[in-house]
């Protein structure tokens, strides 16, 4: 491996109580929106929910991280799957550039196929700017099923 990669994940408080097991295994095994890191050592540096609605946390926790060596923060693709899909996502994902100077990936682990479907079916993501928040993490049915 050539590089390390630090990252932070926030994750929608309405799953506050999520202990992280897919996104920690999608990390591991570098699927989903972790697998632009085929090639590199990836690090958490930190793990956090937004704060609720409207995110009061997006204003501070990165900057924590940022201080921890997170130089990548990572929407858990529980904000896009939940429903409905955080409506602040747009906005976070420009604020902490602007304010952290850090990157942004929307999204973490391959999106579940139960999920899949019913968003699908709803037509949630049919805009183009839901096409490009969801494309790191959609996968194929194969990997959708393996994280359901």
């Amino acid at each position: 491996m050539s590089e390390k990669t630090r990252i932070g994940i926030i994750i929608c408080h309405r799953y506050h109580t999520c202990a992280g097991g897919k996104c920690f295994r999608a990390l591991y095994r570098k699927e989903g929106a972790f697998s632009v890191y085929q090639d590199n050592e990836v690090e958490l540096v930190g793990f956090t929910t937004c704060d609720g609605c409207p995110g009061g946390n997006i204003e501070s926790a990165p900057e924590e991280m940022k201080k921890n060596g997170a130089e990548v923060i990572h929407f858990a693709t529980g904000m896009l799957v939940g429903y409905p899909p955080c409506p602040h996502i747009s906005h976070f994902r420009d604020f902490i550039p602007a304010k952290f100077g850090l990157k942004v990936v929307v999204g973490t682990h391959p999106i579940p196929e139960k999920y899949y479907k019913v968003h699908m079916k709803l037509g949630t993501w049919e805009t183009p700017e839901w096409k490009e928040l969801i494309q790191p993490t959609v996968s194929d049915e194969k990997m959708r099923l393996a994280y359901d």
